[in-house]
């Protein structure tokens, strides 16, 4: 799977493993194995051991990914060695604010990173960071971003939406995968598919998540349902070249790759 059509993105702790072993189970696109927040201070060296082994194991048709710590941790240089001879698909690295941070992590570790933006700096950055070397996706980090914004944590997501623009720009800019923040309220279906549907509005490519429960809706609001996947078939089929009308609007070949690149997202999903 191609990281662009990846929907639900799971975060989980990689010293449980039995959270692991659920991960396996489940219709998550991504799994996100934590060495970070997730991770208490004495169980980091565990942690990165299982890690380490539950890559190996891998996770089928799943991606996998394995969030570090910041620079200048403890555990960062053993974390970068390690997952170099590590079967991860992505490394995620948290508190990007400049490009030289990726660039570091990528040539220690020898995989795609996968930035996080969580600062005011990091979104004024967030072009730059995009565009450089080892960056294959960003994250948004929106706990963080809040905080360092000042906006208060009951606030709705309106002081942010700037912010989240940016980075969404920064990233199709540099023809990269971009994924909304984590929602914190687990018993708040209704909000979460609300804030799913707003972030799918704004550009995402799919939504980072915490808990389980919230794979299927995430799946459902990022994925193309199947009449959406019908008509592309229907326009890719009737499309002969150029402007033409197709069952009551005007279509060109922009239509045709935003049909086909539906249907390979739809495809991906195994829909």
């Amino acid at each position: 799977m191609l990281l662009r059509h990846a929907r639900s993105l799971l975060f989980l702790p990689a010293s449980n493993p039995r959270a692991i072993a659920k991960a396996r189970t489940l219709p998550c696109d991504m799994v996100i194995l934590d060495l970070e927040d997730a991770v208490p201070a004495d169980r980091k060296e565990e942690a990165l051991a299982g890690a380490v082994e539950a890559v190996a194991e891998g996770f089928g048709r799943r991606l996998s990914a394995v969030r570090i710590n910041v620079e200048g941790a403890p555990t960062h240089g053993r974390e970068m060695v390690a997952l170099k001879a590590s079967a991860a698909d992505y490394v995620v690295l948290p508190k990007v604010e400049n490009p030289k941070q990726v660039k570091d992590v990528f040539s220690v570790c020898q995989k795609p990173v996968i930035a996080m933006i969580e600062s005011a700096v990091g979104v004024t950055a967030a072009q730059a960071i995009a565009a450089g070397e080892g960056c294959a996706g960003l994250f948004m980090g929106n706990n963080d971003l809040r905080q360092d914004l000042g906006i208060p944590p009951a606030a709705g997501r309106d002081g942010l939406s700037f912010s989240l623009q940016a980075v969404i720009l920064a990233a199709r800019a540099a023809r990269i995968a971009v994924f909304d923040g984590v929602f914190n309220r687990l018993d708040d279906e209704a909000g979460f598919e609300a804030e799913c549907a707003a972030g799918h509005v704004l550009g995402f490519d799919g939504k980072t998540l915490i808990h389980p429960s919230q794979v299927p809706v995430a799946n459902q609001v990022f994925g193309p349902d199947a009449q959406a996947v019908a008509d592309a078939r229907r326009l890719i089929e009737a499309a002969t070249g150029g402007a033409e009308r197709f069952e009551g609007r005007m279509i060109e070949s922009m239509h045709v790759e935003e049909a086909k690149a539906l249907i390979a997202r739809a495809e991906a999903a195994g829909e």
